[in-house]
């Protein structure tokens, strides 16, 4: 019974927790550049885990033939 509760998802008071220590660590300015990061992360994450490579676009140039 007690394996469950540790290993049980954090309710909406341990998240609070969770956030003030965060914002303690790091600070207020810190913050945007590490959920950047922690979603690029999850974004090649997810796109090596389906096996497809991340399609990136160059540009494309216009040359003119006259």
């Amino acid at each position: 019974m007690t394996t469950t509760l540790l290993l049980s998802m954090p309710g909406g008071t341990e998240w609070i927790l969770i956030l003030a220590v965060v914002l303690l660590i790091f600070g207020g300015k810190k913050i945007p550049e590490l959920m950047k990061g922690l979603g690029q992360g999850i974004r090649e994450f997810k796109t090596g885990m389906s096996g497809q490579e991340e399609k990136k676009e160059e540009p494309k140039s216009e040359i003119k033939k006259e």
